[in-house]
């Protein structure tokens, strides 16, 4: 890392550190009796880790002109590293709050184990650490090879990495003290929050400095969606966290939202994380990798812009849906449930098009898992998308809506979608990153494919059919006109599938853990035959963008 820096990058490092050491330093100091306290001490720890390694590497020699002159992987290698660490950690707590909804006593006593604060662990690990460093690091590879250029600098790459994961840690560790905003998709406390707008910020300007320098004239499709994906994220960031501290020395704050307002607002967020944070920027994973895998142009250029249109402008209208049957005014929810429906278009426009793509290479689909990886996330997205839509209307609404059958479709889209793409985009990845031939194995990542697989199918038709039984238990009136169930009946009746869906999850867990020794043996491998330094998947663009496109 240090010896990648020029002096000046070095000197910025120190200076960045010092400051976020004393912003640490303050926050211990100030808060010795809130958590906000041990945040700083976080804080503090991890800015002299950082400085002390730039320090030991302040004099060592400056890069060579040829060493810049090449793309700078060394981020996305890192980043690599840390999503499948996030993997790991958030599929394990993800496993365990399943076991919880069937055995409640499994926490132990303690109080950070509940199921309150490790469920918020859980989504945080999987949907921000996992998911976010693998579109970090995959970004930061598609831009520099569809722009042939190489990034504006090598500290902003770092400061980004660096400050979006321990924003992650201290929104994790804030979780198991018991600090949460009391929100879906909840992050992290007000001082967090800041921090998160300063380090996306960055990560934009890299995006824009580098196409603004590129030597590619054409801005080939998965740019235009990751850049959605970075801009839309830091406006639903602002607005969905603007709140009032307590003071400077408490984590507590006030959201300057309330009543319906809160909840309009909570769901604008939560549903365009969904459609900018798990969709967008997957969707750019997902045009760039299979086609590369595949061998083969994307089916149709135009349509992945015309889908990219529409998903940036119906699903900003959807996120009304999630509130049928509340407050909100009623032409509201309609506006919701029109766009939700009309939404289909577009994402089956992206799904269709990963799917047409894949005609006349279906024999290396069959042959190599990582491109199965990359077909079977295209139908889950289909599937899912379909089924959102779906969801959306009123009618189908009161009967989903609150039960499991809502859990099951949001795993479909994210094991079955963001995870699978994930992984083959990674596993793709890697041996260009690490100037290998291949994977260590390829019977590990057959073997990955096939547990992920068997653990979605597991998890989903679990809550399908859970959710659905809940609904209707929950309508079921006798002849007097009284509910026919209890609550506590509809428990009884999930308790077999909360099981099933615990050891669906397991599933998953084990091959995530299997992918992460078949990446870790790949890295560290010193038999197998390097790639030549200047073969295209290291040093040039893995494929020129215009060889990515349909002759149209």
């Amino acid at each position: 890392m240090v010896a990648g820096l020029t002096k000046g990058e070095r000197q910025l490092s120190l200076a960045v550190l010092t400051l976020l050491a004393l912003c640490g330093l303050a926050f211990a100091a100030v808060g010795s009796d809130d958590p906000i306290g041990t945040h700083g001490f976080i804080i503090l720890l991890v800015s002299i880790g950082l400085a002390c390694v730039v320090i030991a590497g302040y004099y060592a020699p400056e890069p060579d002109k040829a060493q810049l002159s090449r793309y700078y992987d060394d981020p996305t290698r890192a980043g690599i590293v840390l999503a499948m660490a996030w993997a790991v950690f958030g599929l394990f707590f993800g496993v365990w709050v399943a076991a919880l909804l069937a055995w409640p006593e499994l926490t132990f006593d303690a109080a950070w184990s509940s199921f309150g604060r490790i469920r918020p662990v859980h989504t945080t690990g999987v949907i921000f650490g996992f998911g976010g460093n693998a579109l970090i690091a995959t970004s930061l590879h598609v831009l520099q090879r569809t722009t042939r250029a190489r990034l504006p600098d090598q500290f902003s790459p770092w400061f980004v990495l660096i400050g979006y994961n321990l924003f992650c840690v201290l929104a994790v560790s804030g979780y198991f003290m018991g600090l949460t905003q009391s929100k879906e998709y909840a992050e992290a406390e007000w001082y967090a929050d800041i921090w998160l707008v300063i380090v996306w910020v960055v990560y934009f300007l890299i995006y824009i400095r580098t196409l603004q320098r590129r030597k590619e004239p054409h801005i080939y499709v998965a740019n235009w969606y990751y850049m959605a994906f970075i801009l839309v994220v830091a406006i639903l960031h602002i607005v969905n966290n603007l709140a009032v501290p307590v003071s400077f020395g408490h984590a507590k704050s006030y959201s300057l939202f309330s009543g319906v307002q809160d909840a309009m607002t909570q769901w604008w967020y939560g549903h365009n994380a969904v459609a900018f944070f798990l969709t967008a920027g997957f969707l750019g994973m997902m045009y760039y990798y299979l086609p590369k895998r595949a061998g083969r142009p994307i089916f149709s250029y135009r349509l992945s812009i015309i889908s990219f249109w529409g998903i940036v402008f119906m699903y900003m209208w959807a996120g009304s849906h999630h509130l049928h049957y509340t407050a909100l005014p009623q032409w509201v929810q309609t506006l919701g449930m029109t766009f939700s429906v009309i939404l289909l278009v577009p994402s089956w426009a992206s799904a269709g098009n990963a799917l047409a793509t894949l005609n006349g290479a279906w024999g290396k689909v069959r042959d190599d898992a990582t491109l199965r990886f990359m077909m079977v996330a295209a139908v889950f997205y289909g599937l899912s998308t379909f089924e959102g839509s779906f969801m959306a209307i009123r009618a189908v609404n009161s009967l989903s809506h609150y039960t499991d059958w809502t859990i099951g479709h949001v795993h479909a889209g994210a094991l079955g979608w963001v995870a699978m793409i994930s992984f083959g985009s990674i596993y793709a990845l890697v041996p260009w990153m690490w100037k290998r031939e291949r994977m260590y194995s390829s019977k590990l990542i057959e073997v990955h494919f096939w547990l992920a697989l068997s653990g979605t199918v597991v998890y989903v038709f679990a809550m399908w059919n859970s959710g659905i039984i809940q609904g209707l238990m929950w309508r079921t009136y006798n002849e007097s006109g009284t509910l026919a169930y209890s609550f506590v009946d509809s428990l009884v009746a999930m308790h077999p599938y909360y099981i099933a869906r615990t050891f669906g999850g397991l599933l998953f867990l084990l091959g995530a853990l299997v992918g992460c020794y078949n990446i870790w043996m790949t890295i560290r491998q010193a038999g197998g035959r390097v790639v030549l330094q200047n073969a295209p998947d290291v040093d040039e663009p893995a494929l020129a963008p215009t060889a990515l496109q349909a002759g149209e």
